[in-house]
């Protein structure tokens, strides 16, 4: 079976907060409506300003980015694979290792130049030529050929991939002309064939405009957005409830009553592909014993938590696969949480009396947050049974750099988000497979016999059936044998202003907000 090494991903795993704090939006709102102003859109983090999708790597860049490219396929509102620069579905052949495209010949980039076959297979093949980091989703790409102008062939090698067409269908295409000019003055001042042009990019904002030749039937509403970068969720509340920004994304959990009362504003929601989980150190010390962990799961009650810290935000999950993937695939949600450790704390000081060291205090590393919010959870309800933790709020860089090492001196457990796509292979593989040990997980988790090769085996599979008859078994022995505990899945949230219409919030961060879709089109009443 072939392995490859999926590397860490910033737009995959999830960080706190930003290393960069911006302005607050400020001055005149509501474009759309002729007056020249721009729409204004209140991102939840700093953006990196990185808008070359061959090396772009983090959401709020990507948030930009989808609004001005378009891609060979997008991922609707219920995370259905759609054609966008494609006519149709790939034709596929040689048993799932070779997909052949074809390309809408009306497409055109922002330049007046059509979007072609090249251009596809190069956004294809740069970001591996390149090492970028976005490199691990395409170099299962063993060969390009370009057919004709509007026809490419795609070769996998001797096996399929299974996540190719929910992962990498969806390549985001640039000019191959206009990139490898000059690719560092591309990221800076991006030409797409997306329904916006990208305008201007200053200290704390973007704006990009729109393009009104857009190739494709959908005309936006919206004359100008302007994305600025605000990491200070208290900070966007204000804003919004000042009238100072037509949307903010991310709601802070307590102020979601406040702005549901608000007279003026309208809230939105939509569950996400992310993954919120606390994982063991299996790898050395007392967590290595799976009563250990069932003990500590047995501990505390994540409904409760979530009730009381994060309701309004956030959903409960019971495997690793985020409820909005489940629906697409079908598993045994219902079974799982069966399986999932109920809150019984007698039960919990029982075992750890039974399988744990007498002083046993586990350390627990964790971002800040909602996530060490649920660390001081688990400590106190260990403490109240006579054991306790000891919680270290790590910043995100040293987080990382700490995890991956598998040293019990250093943790037994952490808390950490992922976030994916409507594959089970982003979560499994990336999260279990011992190939990604030191690089996506802390947990060296062994598996039974057959864990590892099964998800191998799946990776290389192109059949989504075959596919769920391997990744069943599997997601049901992580359950129950907890290399790691699911926690919940996080919303994505906005809140508007009420003369913001057709506004909808999506389960992929980064095509949260899509401005003008097949779905929506947003525009100032």
């Amino acid at each position: 079976m072939v392995q490859r090494n999926t590397e860490l991903s910033r737009r995959q795993l999830l960080a706190s907060g930003a290393a960069v704090s911006a302005a607050a939006v400020a001055g005149c709102i509501g474009g759309g409506d002729g007056d020249g102003d721009a729409f204004h859109f209140t991102q939840e983090q700093s953006r990196e300003d990185q808008f070359d999708p061959v090396v772009s790597n983090d959401v709020y860049s990507y948030q930009v980015i989808n609004n001005v490219f378009d891609g060979l396929y997008e991922f609707g509102e219920d995370l259905e694979l759609q054609p966008k620069l494609a006519t149709g579905e790939p034709t596929v052949e040689r048993e799932g290792t070779r997909y052949i495209f074809e390309i809408e010949e009306a497409a055109e980039f922002h330049n007046g130049d059509d979007v072609t076959a090249s251009d596809v297979a190069y956004s294809f093949t740069a970001p591996v030529e390149e090492e970028t980091e976005n490199a691990a989703e395409y170099d299962m790409i063993e060969s390009t050929e370009v057919i004709d102008d509007y026809q490419l062939q795609v070769d996998l090698g001797e096996e399929p991939y299974g996540p190719f067409e929910l992962q990498t269908m969806g390549v985001t295409v640039v000019p191959e002309s206009v990139r490898s000019e000059d690719p560092e003055a591309f990221n800076r001042d991006p030409v797409g064939s997306g329904p916006f042009t990208f305008e201007t990019l200053e200290g704390d904002y973007v704006e990009i405009a729109r393009w009104d030749d857009y190739w494709d039937d959908l005309d936006p509403n919206l004359d100008r957005v302007r994305f600025v970068a605000h990491d200070d969720p208290a900070g966007r509340v204000s804003d919004i409830r000042a009238e100072n920004t037509d949307v903010i994304a991310g709601i802070p959990n307590d102020d979601w009553d406040v702005l549901e009362n608000e007279q003026g504003v309208n809230l939105h929601s939509a569950e996400s592909a992310t993954y919120m989980y606390m994982a063991f150190n299996c790898n050395e010390g007392p967590t290595t014993s799976p009563e250990v962990r069932r003990a500590i799961a047995h501990s505390f009650s994540m409904q409760d938590f979530i009730e009381s810290n994060a309701a309004n935000v956030t959903s409960p999950m019971y495997s690793p696969i985020p409820p909005v993937v489940n629906e697409v695939w079908g598993f045994p949600e219902d079974e799982y949480q069966e399986l999932l450790p109920g809150y019984d704390p007698d039960e919990a000081q029982s075992l750890l009396d039974e399988h744990a060291p007498d002083d046993f205090e586990p350390t627990i590393i964790t971002p800040e947050g909602i996530r060490a919010q649920l660390a001081e959870r688990i400590a106190t309800r260990l403490d109240e049974i006579g054991y306790g933790a000891d919680v270290q709020q790590l910043d995100f860089s040293t987080l990382v750099d700490t995890y991956t090492t598998g040293n019990a001196d250093d943790y037994n457990m952490y808390l950490l988000g992922w976030s994916g796509g409507p594959d089970p292979d982003f979560y499994l593989y990336s999260l279990f497979h011992e190939s990604q040990e030191e690089l996506n997980q802390g947990h060296f988790y062994e598996g039974s016999d057959g864990f590892h090769e099964g998800l191998a085996q799946a990776r290389n599979m192109a059949d989504q059936e075959a596919r769920y008859e391997i990744y069943e078994p599997i997601i049901r022995e992580v359950v129950q044998q907890l290399p790691a505990l699911p926690a919940f899945t996080q919303d994505n949230t906005m809140a508007s202003r009420d003369y913001v219409q057709d506004l909808q919030a999506h389960p992929d961060s980064i095509y949260n907000p899509t401005f003008v879709s097949d779905y929506a089109n947003v525009s100032i009443e």
